[in-house]
């Protein structure tokens, strides 16, 4: 084989291997940010098919989906002095591939620090109630303040959740007994008003059968068939003498006569 070929077929092997680093392709999901020459370009590249300079041209590439980062856990102490174990997740995602490449080194550990740094800063201003009563108001303020800050780095955090927050063992039992006491209170409330209605509708009952003498022999009448009904071999009842007074008093007035 003649040199000439040789120089031919390396020349075109080296061709083929500028045009494979000079043809990129990016999903619909990532840009790319290219540097030429150490100089940022005017605008971002993708998505699709475009050629950049071999050699010349650096491309960082950046995607735009949503990143879930799950925070570890972190030991918090709240503003009534518990100490707490509290995890969370952080939904953001890269507004401006940009700014994320140039103005942080790296913005998914940047974003990650600021996180857990954020979560033990806000959470040891509230108390330990507020933090189980009111997550969700806590959960907006972490993610009003991390936007804030990675605004600049061109990163939008779109939530933040309080995942899980792991009390000790002194404090569990200690909250169980307070659940159960604010549950006998309760339970104590309703049968004291039930107590009160009662009594209140006892004494109605009790003004109208005084008013009416034949409704209080009827349920005297009822409240016999009632006992009978629950099959005692011996039943001794007395028996009022104002229940016969009415059947006594025609007797009374044919004597008069």
């Amino acid at each position: 084989m003649s040199p000439a070929i040789i120089g031919l077929g390396l020349a075109l092997v080296f061709v083929v291997f500028l045009l494979l680093q000079a043809i990129r392709i990016l999903p619909e999901y990532e840009r790319g940010v290219v540097f030429r020459l150490g100089r940022l370009r005017e605008h971002d590249y993708g998505p699709g098919l475009f050629l950049l300079i071999p050699v010349v041209d650096r491309m960082v590439r950046v995607s735009l989906r949503t990143v879930v980062h799950d925070v570890p856990p972190q030991d918090i102490i709240t503003r009534d002095n518990v100490s707490i174990k509290v995890n969370a997740v952080v939904y953001f995602r890269v507004m401006n591939p940009r700014k994320a490449i140039v103005e942080v080194e790296n913005y998914h550990y940047a974003t990650s620090q600021l996180a857990q740094t954020t979560l033990r800063s806000v959470l040891g201003q509230v108390e330990l109630d507020e933090l189980l009563s009111e997550r969700e108001k806590i959960n907006h303020e972490l993610q009003a303040i991390l936007d804030a800050q990675t605004d600049p780095w061109g990163i939008k955090v779109s939530a933040v959740e309080v995942k899980h927050v792991d009390l000790p063992a002194e404090m569990q039992r200690a909250m169980a007994k307070q659940a159960e006491a604010e549950r006998e209170k309760r339970a104590k409330i309703i049968h004291a008003e039930g107590e009160s209605q009662a009594s209140v509708t006892l004494a109605e009952a009790a003004q109208r059968l005084a008013t009416s003498p034949n409704s209080m022999q009827l349920r005297y009448l009822q409240t016999l068939t009632e006992i009978a009904s629950e099959r005692n071999s011996t039943l001794i009842f007395p028996l009022p003498v104002e229940l016969f007074r009415h059947l006594l008093q025609p007797a009374d007035k044919r004597a008069a006569d």
